[in-house]
């Protein structure tokens, strides 16, 4: 991490807030050993209790990434419990992803669910997102996926959600000034989409942060859980492993199992905004201990693809966006805004998080 971070701040000796963070939040309630164990066996008896007589005790978004497929595999081969897959394809899915679904699916012996968002709905909320100019291009993506998972869970009276979050590939949390905005904000998304947007929004799945973390699992009793943070979970091993298993292909990146994902964090961010996702995605591995900053440092030297390939892929998402190339260039040559520029709840989204780190129900650091 660097001062591309504004607000960074780093101590006489040279160690900034993550690390700090790192070592007196995170590891002392990290345990992968036998207390992990122990914990996870206790978490999936209770999973197993509150699904008896259901078709399915729990609930998992698989996107075919890491850690949403390893989380998967734990889930049945580890806790023994009954996961309907649910899936939101919101048309940006690469060919690998598929794949990897596909094989965890019939690897598992799994049910899946998938949700395709109207194309017209989620095309224009993202044009709509990058005229705005603001550096949260995967709010619109995240909008879909969260809220349609919520939603089916609800709908469906699924109690317990599992997720592939984890503190081994995402101790290190980008601030929110890259793009990481907290989380689902309405007021955001409307004003932009009232501003920007060409057409309604009758059945695009969008449900508040604040009324999936409130009323969703305070009221209803949903519960999230992270089993990764219970078991050992190296990045290359658990690739190494689902890839022995099933056939899963690794990818290059992490977030690289969407088109969009992947042209966003590798071409528009950086080059528009000057924030490289990479720092904070080495910066985890480089904590745990499964990456040197040495080698952090040579890689992100470079772009992840090469110059021709992002080449091609602007002008797949200028076409995709039903945008001429130009258009798409004149978006990225705007005047850049941050989310400040629309209404929005972020001051009450920032309470609930100061809330939870209190309660210590959150150890990473958001900023």
């Amino acid at each position: 991490m660097d001062t591309s971070d504004p607000h960074i701040h780093f101590d006489a000796t040279g160690v900034c807030e993550y690390c700090r963070n790192f070592e007196e939040a995170i590891l002392p309630n990290w345990d992968t050993g036998p207390g992990g164990a122990q914990a996870l066996a206790a978490l999936a008896e209770r999973i197993k209790a509150d699904g008896k007589g259901k078709d399915f005790d729990c609930i998992i978004g698989l996107s075919g990434g890491l850690d949403s497929s390893y989380a998967t595999y734990v889930a049945k081969e580890k806790m023994g419990l009954r996961p309907l897959l649910f899936h939101v394809d919101a048309g940006w899915n690469t060919d690998q992803a598929v794949g990897n679904i596909e094989k965890l699916v019939d690897g598992l012996g799994l049910e899946l669910f998938t949700e395709v968002v109207n194309w017209e709905e989620m095309k224009d909320l993202q044009a709509a997102f990058l005229r705005s100019g603001i550096p949260d291009q995967d709010l619109p993506q995240d909008g879909a996926f969260f809220s349609g998972l919520y939603k089916f869970a609800r709908q469906y009276k699924v109690k317990h959600i599992i997720t592939g979050s984890n503190f081994s590939t995402e101790c290190c949390r980008e601030p929110e000034e890259w793009g990481g905005y907290l989380g689902i904000d309405t007021w955001l998304f409307n004003d932009i989409h009232r501003q920007f947007g060409q057409r309604p929004l009758e059945s695009f799945p969008l449900t508040d942060i604040l009324v999936y973390k409130l009323y969703y699992q305070k009221i209803l009793g949903m519960k999230v859980h992270h089993p990764l943070n219970l078991v050992p979970y190296v990045k290359k091993d658990a690739e190494d492993e689902l890839n022995r298993r099933f056939g899963w292909q690794r990818f290059q990146h992490k977030h690289h199992e969407s088109r969009f994902t992947r042209f966003y964090e590798d071409y528009w961010l950086p080059r528009r905004f000057g924030f490289h996702k990479r720092r904070a995605h080495f910066s985890s591995l480089i904590m745990t201990g499964q990456m040197t900053r040495e080698a952090a440092l040579e890689r992100i030297a470079s772009p992840e693809m090469d110059e021709h390939f992002l080449k091609q892929e602007f002008e797949y998402v200028a076409h995709k966006l039903d945008l001429t190339v130009d258009e798409l260039q004149q978006i990225f040559d705007a005047p850049k805004k941050t989310y400040r520029d629309y209404r929005n709840k972020r001051w009450m989204i920032g309470l609930g998080t100061t809330v939870l780190r209190t309660l210590g129900l959150e150890k990473r650091h958001f900023r």
